[in-house]
């Protein structure tokens, strides 16, 4: 194919070399001409393991030419990527001066081009940039539209500093964000041969996706070196407890967890980080990031409140009350301290919990429970169908597909419901659903 490749630092550099390497006809696009003097010259204007190899076979290959002139890039190309920086300002947020300047670039090109063109935005973009903000300039400037003369899409990619040429070649897998199927052809025709799965989603998804990973990166990194704190504190060998920690990909590292849904609860989770953080404190550490997580995750049980209480009605029914589905064990679930914040505010409750029997509970258990729903033997009901007839709203506490249908087929059109558990049946209900943040 070929291939303009607009900005040339890392990610833009070791795509043109890897790329004409494999055979395309690549055009480099950069406002610095020393960078362009160097490719020329067969020299690497990045220090990157095997660059310097790579980028002087492939200058003198004949399949690189490098210019200063994006208008002539793309009417002599028939894909462009995207690779310009996109740093931060000065008050944190996304400096995307360079993007925007070259979407008009490319734009002005496309009032010139009669052949479809697609436009590959690689660089890191905050979501609903390249459809709320470059479609609309590139529109703009060419008189042209999306979808129809032209295609955008966004690729994010993972090429590690460093070892940005094995990534390359190998790579986790390839995301195309694509809202039309000749632009996500073109890109599997270019990278579907590389040995890894080839996912097409939305570009937004695509565009989020992409700080999700960063985000989950800089977590992991962080919570090994706060480990690695606490270790140190305690004598432990924080090398050996990490690796044993990696050892577990059924829990620990896998998909497990990783969905979105309620607040956690029960009897470990939060009375452990509350000894880890206690302990850190009685060594004089300070963990941050450990610390914070109980905060966040109140967070998330005070946006359910918030939109319960929005909705200005008193009559709410509870389907599930335990921290989990399929269990009884009501210890710092947080459908408990939902129930009790709502009492608190004059809320008339009705609760059905199929696992929850008040005779059976025992120990701190049923403490717990008497502590802070100490009248909770007349809120709960045996009947799911009493307990959606009388409540104007209904909170689904409960996941499973037995249980959604037969709530879906209570359920009445007068009604709201909240989801906590993103149901899978939502087209079957009359009544009026909303999701946590979904």
């Amino acid at each position: 194919m070929k291939i303009s490749i607009f900005g040339l630092g890392y990610v833009g550099a070791v795509s043109l070399a890897c790329l004409s390497r494999d055979g395309h006809d690549v055009v480099g696009v950069d406002i610095e001409p020393a960078k362009l003097d160097l490719i020329k010259n067969g020299k690497t204007p990045v220090v990157e393991e095997g660059m310097v190899e790579l980028m002087a076979q492939v200058a003198a290959s004949g399949h690189v030419s490098v210019t200063t002139d994006a208008v002539q890039a793309v009417l002599s190309t028939e894909i462009s990527l995207v690779c310009v920086g996109t740093p931060s300002a000065a008050n944190g947020s996304q400096d995307q001066g360079a993007v925007l300047r070259l979407a008009e670039q490319i734009g002005e090109a496309l009032k010139q081009k009669s052949e479809p063109h697609v436009v590959v935005f690689r660089s890191t973009l905050v979501p609903g940039t390249v459809e709320d903000v470059l479609r609309p300039i590139i529109e703009r400037a060419s008189g042209k539209r999306d979808g129809v003369d032209f295609h955008l899409c966004f690729q994010p990619e993972f090429l590690r500093e460093g070892s940005s040429i094995r990534d390359y070649d190998k790579p986790p897998f390839t995301i195309v964000g694509a809202n039309h199927e000749y632009a996500a052809e073109r890109l599997q025709a270019l990278f579907g041969h590389l040995p890894c799965k080839f996912l097409k989603t939305s570009v937004r998804a695509a565009e989020m996706m992409k700080y999700c990973c960063n985000n989950f990166h800089a977590l992991k990194i962080t919570f090994a070196n706060e480990t690695a704190r606490l270790c140190g504190a305690l004598g432990v060998d924080a090398f050996e407890v990490m690796d044993l920690v990696c050892q577990d990909t059924q829990l620990n590292i896998s998909k497990a967890y990783l969905k979105p849904g309620f607040a956690f609860g029960g009897s470990c989770l939060p009375k452990d980080l509350r000894a880890t953080t206690y302990l850190a404190k009685t060594h004089d550490l300070e963990l941050p990031m450990l610390s914070g997580i109980l905060a966040s995750n109140r967070q998330h049980l005070d946006l359910a409140l918030d939109k319960l209480l929005a909705l200005g009605k008193r009559k709410i029914g509870f389907i599930g009350l335990s921290f989990k589905t399929g269990t009884d064990d009501l210890r710092e679930s947080p459908l408990v301290t939902l129930a009790e914040q709502l009492i608190g505010k004059g809320m008339q409750l009705s609760i059905y919990d199929p696992e929850v029997h008040l005779a059976s509970l025992l120990g701190a258990n049923r403490s717990f429970v008497q502590k802070h729903l100490p009248h909770i033997g007349e809120m709960l009901k045996g009947d799911l169908a009493e307990v959606v007839q009388g409540s104007e709203v209904l909170v689904m506490g409960l996941s499973g597909a037995e249980i959604a249908a037969q709530v879906a087929g209570l359920a009445r059109a007068d009604q709201d419901l909240l989801d906590l558990v993103n149901l899978p049946n939502k087209a079957d209900f009359k009544a009026r659903v909303q999701g946590l943040c979904w």
